[in-house]
């Protein structure tokens, strides 16, 4: 919905409507919780007196008054509204606290704050007789919710679900006069969140605010007829608002389906030909498909699949075939066997016409990693962390966790160089996360820097290759096929943390190009994640100039 159109919706709203935020209504629909500010920015208007003008005849109420200390009066009120605490227009009265033992089955409701804010919340229920009538509530009672987690707990609600019985950290409140709406009243609670939160104590999850602080919050107060008004209006555009947020919800639905048939095409294209054809339909719609950072993680992860299926650049036909190179491979490992620098393994069987997802270039072959290896795999060592700095640097898990290597990660342990020595880090070692969630079991990095810099902790397994890139080796253990090689193999019971052992890691079955090939590979996914994160910096720093466009038209909206 564009804003233009939403202008000739709503010619009523002058205020709100034209021309400073229907102009910008992109802004907020781009910007970080966009429409969460949308709607909090009607609400202040709302309870500000800009939303709709003051009509003279309107009778200003008999409550309340002008002027307040400044630290109560946060904002200023047209000259026919007043000021009023929240202990004088209302009575509160605190829930019941029910144990447990009191919940039944069936009964009466007992309302609590989840069944406030979430509809779907399940009820307990209770027995009818055992709760006093000043905690009994049904339709229109006004409620008062005063603690939990800020943000979501908090705030003022009309209750419209049946009869039910009021549990503690609600107030139950009885209007103490006529001349005030429930609907405003509710909007104008709602509109002072923050310094009620403000006003609240407890710990970080679970806060509260007492009686006394909440009955001596000032609200602002217009005449009847303008609160009647007040609500209609707020209604009619946080409605409007809905539909522009479900609108601008169903065309990203449909946006991120569309690129996941296009990403799907390419990743699943059999040829050259068929990879090319994709392509072409993909890439001219980058601007519309592209709008987050994730759906470039998307293509990345995509150029990635194609760079380990062998349609990222083409086969030269003058490269050694990669079944050559795996000769090359085990005669150098026996070699190395032979003069007792490399420990001999067991033989590991081929890779099965079951295990091979895709069909490789005519020039390449399946092969299992542990072929591959010319050290380890070896687990490494979690000494105690002490807090003084000392000459061992232990890496934690969050060193790798992002597929590659961050040089912050560690702390200091004191061991003996002989126990260090063996876990040293050397330019070219791989690791491998040998237990994490889920999502990061078997996550791989490549480590760059200097050598013995760091040791590498027990939930990491480290090993070497030669004849091999080991950053071609890098990306192939990233891609799809071996993540979820390593997912499926996972093991630990529910409530553990999944592992990979040695075995799996050195079974995991990895796509082997001629070692040119893997210099040409390696050098175009160095260049498109060069762009991929050139792309990831401008989406950002789009979202970021909305945010920061949203903020500046609300402070002028507000000023």
């Amino acid at each position: 919905m564009t804003a233009q159109r939403l202008r000739v919706e709503e010619q009523a709203t002058p205020y709100l409507v034209a021309p400073l935020l229907t102009d910008h209504l992109d802004t907020f629909a781009t910007a970080p919780e966009g429409f969460k500010r949308l709607r909090e920015l009607v609400l202040n208007l709302a309870v500000r007196g800009r939303l709709l003008p003051q009509i003279d005849t309107d009778k200003p109420l008999s409550v309340g008054s002008r002027t307040l200390p400044v630290p109560d009066a946060p904002f200023s009120i047209p000259q026919s509204w007043r000021w009023e605490r929240i202990g004088e227009v209302l009575s509160l009265i605190n829930g019941r606290a029910f144990k447990p033992a009191e919940w039944l089955p069936s009964g009466l409701p007992i309302v609590r704050i989840q069944n406030l804010n979430n509809a779907a919340a399940v009820f307990n229920y209770c027995n009818e007789t055992s709760v006093d009538a000043r905690h009994i509530i049904d339709d229109e009672e006004f409620l008062i919710s005063w603690s939990g987690t800020p943000g979501t707990s908090f705030g003022a609600f009309i209750w419209t679900r049946g009869r039910a019985a009021l549990n503690q950290h609600i107030f139950k409140c009885e209007l103490q006069t006529r001349e005030i709406d429930q609907g405003y009243l509710r909007l104008a609670i709602n509109g002072r969140l923050d310094e009620m939160i403000a006003k609240a104590h407890g710990g970080v999850g679970l806060q509260h605010i007492t009686k006394g602080k909440l009955e001596q919050l000032a609200l602002p107060l217009p005449p009847l007829a303008e609160q009647s008004r007040i609500v209609v209006k707020v209604e009619e555009l946080m409605a409007l608002i809905d539909r522009l947020e479900e609108k601008v919800s169903r065309g990203d639905t449909a946006r991120g389906k569309l690129l996941d048939t296009l990403l799907a095409a390419l990743a699943d294209s059999p040829d050259a030909a068929a990879t090319a054809e994709a392509w072409a339909q993909l890439a001219p719609h980058f601007d519309l498909l592209l709008q987050t950072p994730a759906d470039v993680d998307r293509l990345q992860q995509t150029l990635l699949t194609l760079a380990v299926k062998g349609r990222l650049v083409p086969q030269d036909p003058n490269d050694e075939p990669a079944a050559e190179l795996l000769k090359r491979i085990r005669a150098e490992k026996e070699r190395l066997i032979a003069e007792g620098s490399c420990k001999p393994d067991k033989p590991l069987p081929e890779v099965g016409d079951g295990e091979r997802p895709y069909e490789l270039p005519q020039s390449w072959t399946w092969a299992r990693l542990g072929e591959l290896l010319t050290y380890g795999p070896q687990n490494g060592t979690s000494p105690r962390p002490v807090e003084h700095k000392t000459d061992v640097r232990c890496l934690t898990l969050s060193a790798t966790t992002a597929g590659y290597f961050k040089s912050d990660r560690f702390k200091y342990v004191d061991i003996p160089e002989s126990q260090a020595a063996a876990y040293r880090l050397k330019r070219g070692d791989l690791l491998v996360q040998r237990a994490n969630s889920l999502e990061y079991v078997g996550v791989s990095a490549l480590y760059e820097g200097k050598d013995d810099q760091f040791i590498f902790p027990d939930l990491m397994m480290r090993f070497r290759v030669s004849l091999v890139l080991e950053k071609y080796l890098h990306l192939a253990l990233s891609g799809f096929t071996c993540r979820q090689y390593f997912r499926d193999k996972a093991t630990g019971t529910q409530g553990n943390m999944p592992k990979i052992n040695q075995g799996t890691l050195v079974s995991a079955p990895i796509a082997l190009p001629p070692l040119p090939e893997q210099s040409r590979i390696v050098a175009a996914v160095a260049f498109l994640t060069a762009l991929c994160d050139r792309l990831r910096e401008r989406l950002a720093a789009r979202r970021d100039l909305s945010a920061k466009l949203a903020t500046a038209l609300t402070e002028t909206a507000l000023a």
